[in-house]
């Protein structure tokens, strides 16, 4: 059974910084490209991040480019989203998944909540 396990968020000030990480069990992940994700209520799931099986490549999306940074432990089958200047468009619940532009994504885990605000 698949299980994405997301924890890290919290209520962080404007310019502040988190790190998220997210357990992976119940498939190969170290075979898989994996994402990170962004949900804010009444919009649809968006990718922020990826990174290839080894880590060699990752690909950080526009809104956040240059303030994220993603990153991967395949010997414990953790992915991590590092978070930093942090603004309050990034309110949002963060999920993981494999990389939904290359696979069928798996059941999404209950995420992780981000507040930004002063």
């Amino acid at each position: 059974q698949v299980q994405l396990v997301e924890s890290g968020g919290g209520l962080v000030e404007p310019g502040g910084s988190l790190t998220l990480s997210c357990l992976a069990s119940g498939f190969g992940f170290s075979y898989y490209r994996m994402a990170w994700y962004r949900r804010v209520v009444g919009k649809e799931r968006e990718l922020v991040a990826s990174i290839t099986d080894t880590g060699a490549i990752r690909d950080v999306k526009e809104p956040v480019k240059g303030r994220f940074t993603i990153s991967r432990d395949n010997t414990k089958n953790t992915l991590f989203l590092q978070m930093d200047n942090l603004r309050p468009e990034d309110t949002a619940d963060y999920f993981c998944n494999v990389d939904r532009e290359y696979f069928g994504v798996y059941d999404w885990g209950q995420g992780t909540q981000v507040t930004v605000s002063s």
